[in-house]
């Protein structure tokens, strides 16, 4: 057994609804092709994926890295998909291997289910909530959350086309390139990021920073 000290940020997420999704393949697909989209963007000590069932799982090892992660799964899936996830902060420890790479367990891991199981719970009353924190020492509440509890609702409300051109600016192109993309005009870009959009990518921005 090999325990890794310094603390990870392990995620684990799972698909919102993924039974009502028509074909459980294509769904498959998309959340696949999502994964790889973010395992290109961001760093990560194990990349995101996918597990038993609707699951995914991924290791990182900062905390922006895991914010910024589950918020791009987010953007990159389809206007009918969502994800919700846990992120758990502490201790890993590689168990042994198999087919599917190193076998995990530690602190990390179950602070990460418990996350997930109070996303999903704390969803009940505030449905566009997709994301909680658990690390030892922030029981009485975590600032992390308050964050998450609004850039979720705000993600929540945006529908395919607000994704599309989130995800498309965190990629780097322009307004104007976009707008080509999406076979509008460059104002109705414009106004897309004004009404949310912005605010969004700004507070990625100051996370990442």
């Amino acid at each position: 057994m090999n325990q890794i000290a310094s603390p990870r940020y392990a995620v684990i997420g799972d698909l919102v609804g993924s039974r009502e999704q028509p074909s459980r393949a294509e769904a498959q697909d998309n959340l696949l092709a999502a994964l790889s989209t973010v395992n290109a963007l961001v760093s990560a000590s194990q990349p995101l994926e996918p597990t038993i069932g609707d699951e995914l799982q991924g290791v990182y090892d900062d905390l922006p890295d895991a914010l910024y992660a589950t918020v791009l799964v987010r953007l990159a899936l389809p206007e009918s998909m969502d994800c919700r996830f846990g992120i758990g902060v502490g201790e890993l420890e590689i168990v042994g291997t198999s087919n599917y790479g190193l076998t995990q367990d530690g602190q990390a891991w179950w602070l990460a289910r418990d996350a997930i199981d109070t996303a999903k719970a704390k969803g009940r009353q505030l449905p566009g909530l997709r994301t909680w924190i658990k690390r030892e020492g922030a029981e009485g509440g975590d600032i992390v959350n308050a964050y998450l509890l609004v850039r979720d609702e705000l993600v929540s409300d945006f529908d395919g086309r607000q994704r599309r051109i989130a995800l498309a600016e965190l990629h780097g192109r322009t307004l104007s390139q976009i707008a080509d993309d999406e076979g509008i005009s460059t104002s109705a870009v414009s106004q897309r990021h004004r009404a949310g959009i912005g605010a969004l990518l700004e507070s990625i921005g100051q996370a990442r920073a």
